[in-house]
């Protein structure tokens, strides 16, 4: 869940970065009494993310910037559509203008790219999911806008939920120990709320794991009709993710085959910024009395 708190600490690190001591530009150039409004606007269509995080931005610069948000989290819009207007001290505007869009910009090409391949598997049973593959720091805004899009969240952390992976059951292997026996006392001694999934990247590994107690199975880097088989296999003792390989392109094959979940890495590790401009008009300070506040300072 993406709360101010989260968003306040995401905030505050970006503007310190981007204006640790001041904005030296604004404040040598823009009168302390130049207001300005803006304009959130779009130079392309897509589905907008990051309502919050620019009201928590440009209130954290100057809490005198109203914003006023005139689409909702998750809404379409076309190009040259305005999405927010801003209200306020010019400066404060000004410095935290870089870091709202840096932020608002890549909400919005996530949500936008969730929002594509949730619509490619419409009519299916498939949820479209994120991964652990986001950006260090952002992993809550980023997951928020998959939520924006029509998509869903995967654990959200290492904490969240048992996942066994390839290099995990190598271990057990090595050790001789077998996956079945493994999950079943991993099982055992988890909590009765925590989820437990297993990958598995062949066909004949799925009987084993199934036997061994598993909420998820995740079939990973399957082809379309070892997905198939695999999900006839599993019958229903479990869920069944495809992970691997998936793309605009093989999306809906993949969901055709019957799996319940497809997880896509790409909507985080690899998602275009969508490109969303503040347009600013500063009202300008009388210059006589501007010059006699200068001098007077």
């Amino acid at each position: 869940m993406l709360t101010r708190q989260i968003i306040d600490r995401i905030v505050r690190t970006a503007l310190d970065e981007d204006a640790p001591w001041g904005d030296v530009t604004s404040e040598l150039f823009v009168p302390a009494e130049a207001t300005a409004s803006a304009r959130l606007v779009a130079r392309e269509p897509g589905v907008f993310s990051g309502a919050e995080v620019l009201v928590r931005t440009m209130n954290a610069v100057d809490e005198r910037i109203v914003v006023d948000i005139l689409v909702e989290d998750g809404t379409a819009f076309e190009a040259g559509h305005t999405l927010a207007r801003l209200e306020g001290p010019a400066r404060g505007i000004l410095r935290g203008e870089r870091v709202a869009l840096n932020l608002v910009q890549r909400m919005s090409g996530i949500a936008t790219l969730t929002s594509r391949y949730v619509a490619l598997v419409a009519g299916t049973d498939a949820r479209i999911v994120d991964t652990r593959k986001t950006t260090p720091g952002l992993r809550a805004l980023e997951r928020h806008a998959v939520v924006c899009g029509g998509g869903h969240n995967h654990r959200n952390s290492l904490s969240d939920a048992v996942m066994a992976k390839d290099n995990h059951l190598a271990v057990l292997t090595a050790s001789g120990i077998s996956v079945t026996d493994a999950i079943r006392a991993v099982r055992r001694r988890l909590g009765h709320t925590t989820h437990l999934e297993v990958e598995v990247d062949r066909l004949d590994q799925i009987e084993p794991v199934l036997e061994g107690g598993v909420d998820t199975i995740m079939l990973d880097n399957f082809t379309l009709d070892e997905l198939r088989q695999g999900v006839a296999q599993v019958n229903g003792r479990a869920l069944v993710e495809a992970s691997g390989n998936v793309s605009l392109d093989t999306v809906a094959a993949i969901a055709a085959t019957g799996v319940d979940v497809i997880s896509v890495g790409a909507l985080t590790h690899s998602v275009r910024s969508l490109d969303l401009g503040l347009d600013v008009d500063i009202e300008p300070v009388a210059a006589a009395e501007h010059a006699g506040r200068s001098a007077r300072g």
